[in-house]
């Protein structure tokens, strides 16, 4: 259980370890555990700390003491006191700012962020996510058609690149409005710029030391002028919601997406939204939208062609339940049972979150270790969901253990947390699991994979980018019939 503490004068609390107390792995002189591992591996590092310390250990990132917790039920006691005692790293909105961008629902706190999580919810609510079904068969319909092409040219596909293409354009239609059309274009897409954002982010919040105020290099300088293509792209949406209410005053009575919600409820001055909260959500759905489910779908893909009987049983129930593309309706996703546990047990074993990070809003306790106000702690994810303590055969893919209707596929569920927990758990995931059916079942409805490829044709390689990435995947398809 996590409560607040009163440190006493000599800086200890009665009953509480301090964090100094705790095993760990050895770390130098001001360096900490940096330089022990590849960053694009921490996470791998992190599990691989908790196997050999067990589930309450102490790193150092440089000075910064870090407190990491790989216990699932004491890290969803710790997301279900979001955001009252915990929050999102102060350094990650810091650098977010720092570039130009702007934050939205991820990075509020407090009452903004009750009043943006409202608007949020109800515009991914199941029946939102419903009636945008009949648009988002279209753009699954533009998949099928980019991937038909490529098979009829034997064109290798880049697997994740025209993922994200497919959730960017999903994305932009639900809470946008949008009709942005990537998967029919073969312009330099919205992706590439997204891509490169979340990647040197996710390096600069790692990074021991803000080098990039000091030294500017090329890789510092594409940086800011994707961030700079992303923030006008993000002012095209916003301008394009404002244009659709002042020609049609009557959506301003029931806005039919998250954007033009935000609009007006910035206009009408609601706590807790402001123009920038406007721009900041439109910012957040890109990014979140795009990344994570596309390299979830890839793992999948993935996952499944390495594995041919899982593959066959997911073939040959789209085939039977949902066989064409244009008859696709969602009782027909919904009844699609086994492709959704294939879905959650990829998300079992390459979860694209494999840890999360908090930062202590008061001084407090963690697991009976105190913890300072701004204190780090590093929630790994993965650790449990991969303990054989939780799944029989841990390591091996099995999509059937998610079908059984007992009491241990009910708690493999709270032990995965694939989008995570308590009040801030993923308000898109109604959406992002109806996008990952409708991507895997147009492509099983209609091609035969002939090959997903590594670089060195072995196992997918993990590598952190934000979210955790499979390497350089790339796919082969053959039509049926």
């Amino acid at each position: 259980m996590s409560t607040e503490a009163t440190p006493t004068r000599s800086g200890g609390t009665p009953g509480l370890r301090r964090l100094s107390e705790l095993p760990g792995p050895r770390r130098l002189p001001l360096l900490g555990q940096l330089g022990q591992f590849d960053m694009a591996q921490v996470h791998r590092a992190m599990e691989g700390w908790a196997r050999l310390h067990g589930p309450l250990f102490q790193v150092h990132f440089g000075p910064q003491p870090v407190l990491v917790v790989a216990d699932h039920e004491a890290v969803a006691r710790l997301l279900r006191e979001r955001p009252e005692r915990f929050g999102r790293s102060s350094r990650l909105r810091e650098i977010t700012l720092e570039l130009g961008g702007v934050t939205g629902l991820f990075a509020a706190e407090g009452e903004a962020w009750r009043q943006q999580r409202k608007m949020v919810m109800s515009s991914f609510s199941p029946g939102q996510v419903r009636a945008y079904f009949p648009a988002l068969l279209g753009v699954t319909q533009r998949l099928q058609s980019r991937w038909a092409r490529a098979a009829r040219d034997g064109a290798r596909i880049d697997l994740q690149a025209d993922l994200k293409r497919f959730t960017v354009d999903a994305i932009a239609g639900l809470a946008f409005g949008t009709e942005v059309n990537t998967l029919e274009s073969d312009a330099d897409p919205i992706q590439r710029h997204l891509d490169l954002v979340l990647a040197g982010i996710f390096k600069r919040v790692m990074s021991p030391l803000p080098y990039w105020r000091w030294v500017r290099r090329a890789a510092d300088r594409e940086l800011e002028q994707s961030m700079a293509a992303v923030q006008e792209a993000i002012g095209g949406f916003v301008a394009q919601g404002r244009a659709r209410l002042a020609a049609d005053p009557a959506r301003r009575a029931q806005p039919p997406n998250l954007l033009e919600a935000m609009l007006v409820a910035a206009e009408r001055g609601d706590a807790g939204v402001s123009e920038r909260d406007v721009a900041g959500n439109v910012s957040t759905m890109l990014f979140a939208g795009e990344d994570t489910t596309a390299n979830t779908l890839a793992w999948t893909i993935h996952l499944l062609h390495r594995h041919p009987p899982a593959l066959a049983r997911a073939s040959a129930e789209v085939r039977a339940l949902a066989p064409q593309t244009a008859a696709f309706t969602p009782e027909a996703m919904a009844a699609l049972e086994y492709l959704e546990a294939c879905a959650l047990e990829a998300m079992r074993l390459k979860p694209v979150a494999p840890f999360l990070g908090l930062e202590a809003l008061h001084d407090t306790e963690v697991e009976g270790v105190a913890v300072p106000a701004g204190g780090v702690i590093w929630c790994v994810l993965r650790h449990d969901s991969v303990d054989e303590r939780h799944f029989p055969n841990p390591d091996a893919f099995e999509p059937g253990r998610w079908l059984a209707a007992d009491a241990a596929a009910a708690s493999g569920k709270r032990v995965a947390m694939p989008f995570g927990s308590g009040p801030r758990i993923c308000p898109g995931r109604y959406l992002a699991l109806l996008e990952i059916k409708l991507a895997l079942a147009v492509l099983l409805a209609n091609f035969e994979i002939e090959g997903v490829d590594t670089p060195d044709g072995r196992e997918a390689a993990e590598t952190m980018h934000f979210t955790m990435n499979p390497v350089g995947l790339s796919m082969r398809l053959r039509e049926r019939g």
